[in-house]
């Protein structure tokens, strides 16, 4: 029997636009329009100081990404795992919606956490980012931890917190082992997942980059395309199954 080849996928914040949540770099990105946003999600901020997880809360709110729905791109990935082809989602969104598109879980390591769940940053004790935000509408601007009365976070890496060991080293060994690796919708500027590119293609898988913007990682792709992504990686998927 021949063994199909592993296509890992990374995609970051671009290709989640078209379902409404903003990214932070691109051309339209939250950090375009108010560079202090990025404080927001910044773990050395965020635990020190009130006002920002005040904002925080207010943000995560008007982003309303819990109920965002799948995109073109987000089904075109579930669409290629449902073919047969071995697929692995290597994810730095943290929107939940490439297993809303029907991508297995198990098959889905989230780099960078789930915004659908909190955690506090004191006791461990972890919660629904629902129950959270009723708590906020409800007129508690800033909610501590039920257990304990500690910081309550979302369950994300935020920046200055590292990656799960155990989930990086899952991603490692998938860039290690795939032929195919798509970079999709990332600017590839956040370490270490954007690291998996250089691991991918040293171990001798083809590269496609798709993204809006360059990437620094552009030169050691064997095709870069800079077409809209809920057109393009549709296309792209679709020769593949």
């Amino acid at each position: 029997m021949t063994t199909k080849p592993l296509v890992a996928l990374l995609s970051g914040a671009g290709i989640s636009t078209d379902s409404g949540i903003p990214d932070y770099r691109g051309p339209a990105g939250l950090w375009r329009h108010d560079p202090e946003a990025e404080r927001l999600v910044t773990y050395e901020h965020y635990v020190g100081d009130p006002d920002v997880r005040r904002r925080s809360w207010r943000m995560r709110r008007r982003m309303g990404m819990l109920h965002a729905e799948p995109n073109a791109a987000h089904r075109a990935v579930a669409e290629l795992e449902r073919s047969g082809v071995p697929v692995r989602v290597l994810t730095q969104n943290v929107d939940g919606l490439h297993q809303r598109a029907g991508v297995p879980a198990r098959k889905v390591l989230e780099l960078h956490g789930s915004a659908h769940r909190v955690e506090c940053v004191k006791c461990g004790a972890r919660g629904s980012m629902e129950d959270a935000l009723a708590r906020i509408d409800a007129g508690e601007d800033d909610p501590p931890c039920l257990e304990c009365g500690g910081i309550l976070k979302p369950a994300t890496v935020m920046f200055g917190e590292p990656l799960d060991p155990s989930v990086l080293a899952g991603a490692e060994a998938i860039a290690k082992a795939c032929t195919l690796f798509f970079a999709v919708g990332s600017s590839l500027q956040v370490h270490p997942a954007a690291g998996l590119v250089r691991i991918a293609a040293e171990h001798g898988a083809r590269l496609v980059v798709v993204n809006a913007e360059p990437t620094p990682y552009d030169d050691l792709a064997d095709e870069v395309v800079r077409e809209p992504l809920g057109t393009s990686l549709p296309r792209l998927l679709r020769e593949l199954a």
